[in-house]
């Protein structure tokens, strides 16, 4: 994610106020310790309605298993999140458990910062490579080994206001977007939305901004949706293709040159212009359910569109971890792999605020295909578009904004697509060029 969710999501399941202090002040979140009682330590980010969500499920698993106490603590979202858990880890005194974006792994030291998972105590806990999303999975593996437990994917998808689309003629029978299978119809359903709001821009997504990301969400969908890769395997050399890459680029720009999107919008500009009705479609992140919902704005949501060929859709995915510890606990780690399963088994309630399971049999549960319209996408699930495996990548990281700064002026017509290319091949061959802050001799 951009950042923590819309802090107005806090009462989605109550007792939001008292899990958004503890998140602002890094404590943890009692349950209820007994003297006959393993103790897990669970590190996350999460606040607002995730937040809340995560609390309820620790809360639930408190319940079912009255052995185990889960010691729950919430830390600030971001950078220094994961500054505290390198520490932690190097230093062999960590959590028995963290939440993680996967596309952090690459860059956090695994092997020493990370324990890798113990697959034998997964699958005693009822887990299994089978269950779970392939390239998700995969991507959970540094040099074949598992370090990570996928838990969701947070992907880049398509709000849209249904009384808008209703007036533009946008929607079938079913009260549901007509799906757009390339550029050409994609553009039409866009000027046809247009017309209908009096000639204002139906799009929005955040444009520009400091530190804006929104670019690189945009064009990190597009692009890789006609094959187009960034880097090699190994993560060592430039694979960009500069044909693929403009196609995207120009795309963004037409966009803007038409008036077909707002090239004006930041991040909070462009969710409130559709909050308001200002815009009949959103590319944002699936975490803006829940505030809509509450705002009670008329809109469902799809997958993001498909415009050059596939359905990707620009993702990040929420797992598990093990901090380094330098000696484990071999009571604590077998009840945090049941703490872990019992979370992952139970996905369908964590997709409430908008993400989709990683874990495929959540996918078919009835109480998940129930949430409207948070299952409406659930098929992007095989076909996200995930960062490279490389430490400067992931939420929040350096690649996003530098791709972002270089890409937000194409949008707004300040630099020509050739000119933000350029700028972004330069600004990776610098990231890659730069010391990784855990070098292998830290590892």
């Amino acid at each position: 994610m951009q950042g923590p969710p819309d802090i107005s999501r806090r009462h989605l399941l109550g007792g939001g106020l008292a899990l958004v202090g503890a998140a602002a002040t890094g404590c943890a979140i009692p349950v209820g310790l007994g003297s006959a009682q393993t103790r897990v330590q669970y590190w996350h980010f999460l606040g607002a309605s995730d937040g809340i969500i995560m609390n309820k499920m620790v809360q639930a698993f408190a319940r079912d298993n009255t052995d185990i106490f889960v010691e729950e603590n919430v830390l600030a979202w971001g950078e220094p999140y994961y500054t505290k858990i390198a520490m932690a880890g190097s230093g062999g005194r960590s959590p028995d458990l963290a939440t993680f974006h996967l596309a952090r792994l690459a860059g956090i030291g695994a092997g020493s910062i990370l324990d890798p998972i113990n697959v034998k105590l997964l699958e005693e806990a009822g887990l299994r490579a089978s269950d779970f999303s392939p390239p998700i999975w995969e991507r959970a593996h540094l040099d074949g080994v598992l370090y990570a437990i996928p838990f969701d994917a947070h992907p880049m998808v398509q709000y849209y206001n249904t009384d808008i689309c209703g007036k533009a003629g946008l929607l079938g029978p079913d009260g549901k977007l007509t799906p757009t299978k390339n550029q050409e119809e994609l553009v039409a359903a866009l000027r046809k939305a247009k017309e209908v709001m009096g000639g204002k821009p139906p799009l929005a997504f955040d444009a520009l901004g400091l530190g804006t990301v929104g670019p690189w969400r945009v064009w990190y969908s597009l692009y890789p949706q006609s094959g187009g890769t960034l880097l090699s395997d190994d993560g060592t050399k430039i694979t960009i293709d500069d044909a693929k890459a403009l196609e995207a680029l120009r795309f963004m720009r037409m966009l803007g040159q038409e008036g077909l999107c707002d090239t004006r919008t930041d991040y909070g500009a462009s969710v409130a212009n559709f909050t308001n009705g200002q815009a009949a479609f959103l590319w944002n992140g699936d975490w803006e359910t829940t505030g809509l919902k509450e705002r009670k704005t008329p809109f469902s949501m799809t997958r993001f569109p498909s415009v050059f060929g596939s359905g990707a859709a620009q993702a990040d995915c929420h797992s598990f971890v093990l901090p380094h510890q330098r000696n484990r606990d071999p009571e604590v780690e077998r009840a945090t792999y049941r703490f872990i399963a019992y979370l992952v088994k139970n996905s369908a309630d964590w997709a409430v605020a908008g993400h989709v399971p990683a874990y495929l049999p959540a996918l078919e549960k009835p109480e998940y295909l129930a949430l409207q319209p948070q299952s409406e996408y659930r098929s992007v699930i095989t076909e996200v578009s995930l960062d490279p495996q490389v430490w400067f990548a992931g939420s929040a990281s350096r690649l996003w904004i530098e791709f972002g700064q270089a890409f937000s002026p194409v949008i707004v017509g300040q630099r020509t697509p050739e000119e933000g290319l350029a700028a972004a091949k330069d600004a990776l061959a610098r990231l890659m060029s730069a010391p990784n802050p855990f070098p292998d001799e830290e590892r």
